[in-house]
């Protein structure tokens, strides 16, 4: 029997083939893809441990007996931003509380409390937040990268075209095929990173409401405590 034809497609001989402004726009994607996935799969672990623990010390503030009870376990969960905020609102409220300075709570001590947690909270936030606009950046400029690199390459076909005279498949053809090369890698960068762009946002956003209902229980409890002494 006659061996069938090798249709001689191949991406890794269409990319070393590929002019250098073309091969430099696919090794900048692929670098980008790289990227992206190395923030995905980190950012999916601490976003993964961070709602796990909040929702353990969450459970754990409201069955201990005391504030100093939960202070003093609070170290069980690292990477939990609740147990964080209820740190730096604890030793807050230490201070203020240390001088003897319990009946003035009722007028406006409890407003450093509240920014003390709005600080911590924001720290927390902006650490999870940290490298996700990344993903956002890819998603919304790797397919004009890639686009870049489709009009270079249909720009080059054009030019052979004009040099020779000729437009057949086999003078156009691996320019364009390139060309198409760059655009679907900008794809390929661009939807896991867009994707998981949302998925995070959203599990944050879901981490941000929990802070946001933590610190307003913890203040509540502050004034009912204090109220009156």
């Amino acid at each position: 029997m006659t061996p069938a034809p090798d249709d001689g497609f191949s991406i890794v001989e269409l990319v070393f083939a590929a002019d250098l402004v073309v091969q430099l726009v696919l090794f900048a994607l692929v670098g980008m893809s790289v990227a992206c996935w190395g923030i995905i799969l980190n950012k999916w672990n601490v976003v993964r441990r961070a709602q796990a623990q909040s929702a353990a010390f969450t459970e754990a503030f409201w069955k201990a007996a005391s504030l100093d009870d939960v202070y003093q376990r609070s170290g069980r969960w690292p990477s939990s931003p609740v147990a964080e905020v209820f740190k730096a609102g604890y030793v807050e409220l230490g201070r203020l509380t240390s001088g003897g300075q319990h009946g003035q709570m009722d007028l406006g001590l409890t407003e450093n409390i509240e920014r003390a947690l709005r600080r911590a909270a924001n720290v927390e936030l902006a650490q999870l937040e940290r490298l996700i606009p990344f993903l956002a950046t890819t998603g919304s400029t790797a397919p004009f990268i890639g686009l870049f690199g489709t009009v270079w390459g249909i720009l080059r076909a054009f030019q052979k075209i004009g040099a020779t005279g000729q437009a057949s498949i086999q003078t156009v053809g691996p320019d364009i095929a390139h060309a198409l090369v760059a655009t679907a890698v900008g794809l390929l960068a661009a939807i896991p990173a867009v994707m998981a762009y949302n998925y995070f946002n959203t599990r944050i956003k879901h981490v941000a409401g929990e802070i946001d209902a933590f610190s307003s229980d913890f203040l509540n409890i502050v004034k009912r405590h204090y109220r009156g002494r």
